[in-house]
């Protein structure tokens, strides 16, 4: 199956205020069931105990609303592990307003200071890149963090497409329908993504396959 690129629809907002918002909630219900908040939570937990740093003060790009990494708290609780939350996403109406310090800015060029962050973490964005774009932003988030950047993005697979035009009825935005498979169609598998990362001045690189086609990469600082 090739990658096929086809612009998502919530990148620009092409919808009512309704049917964005009920996307975001969209988004919230798929990062639950199938997989990105538990395999953020496995990726931050991996930091964690190699670190020896349990308070992790965590800069989350392309957030939307920044559930992934507030729900992560609740796995990472028993093992003693706090995050210091903030958010970035190009959209202020993407952004919550629950006092959660939140960003505007461009993923590729962050409003930040060197090493501002022990972690960068992004979920289901990698895909939106291109692939010259996928070593620039490793590079950028690599500049921003201190000890790791960590990536949760979906595989391609004709099978997770076909177990994705199954999903649809759970979703309630027609930006979802449209935009579930498009990045699908568009995501990157682990054969394509490790050379793109290969140059990216890692000090390690480790890749992983997560629940129901995810895959999850930590770029060491």
């Amino acid at each position: 199956m090739r990658r096929q690129v086809v612009p998502e629809l919530l990148d620009a907002d092409l919808g009512t205020p309704h049917e964005v918002r009920a996307s975001l909630d969209d988004l919230r219900l798929i990062n639950t069931l199938f997989g990105g908040v538990t395999s953020t939570a496995k990726m931050i937990r991996k930091v964690a105990h190699e670190t020896g740093v349990k308070n992790l003060k965590l800069l989350e790009v392309a957030s939307g609303t920044g559930y992934v990494p507030q729900a992560a708290t609740d796995w990472l609780a028993s093992d003693g592990i706090t995050l210091d939350i903030a958010l970035l996403d190009r959209a202020q109406t993407h952004l919550p307003t629950n006092g959660v310090p939140t960003f505007v800015g461009d993923a590729l060029k962050m409003p930040f200071a060197d090493n501002s962050y022990d972690i960068v973490s992004c979920g289901l964005f990698l895909h939106h890149l291109d692939t010259d774009q996928v070593a620039t932003f490793a590079r950028e988030t690599l500049r921003v963090a201190r000890r790791a950047v960590l990536i949760s993005d979906l595989i391609r697979s004709r099978l997770h497409l076909t177990l994705a035009h199954i999903s649809l009825p759970l979703y309630g935005s027609p930006i979802t329908w449209h935009d579930s498979l498009a990045s699908i169609r568009a995501a990157y598998t682990p054969d394509e993504v490790r050379p793109l990362l290969a140059n990216c001045g890692a000090r390690k690189i480790t890749l992983e396959h997560h629940f129901l086609f995810r895959m999850g990469i930590i770029l060491w600082k």
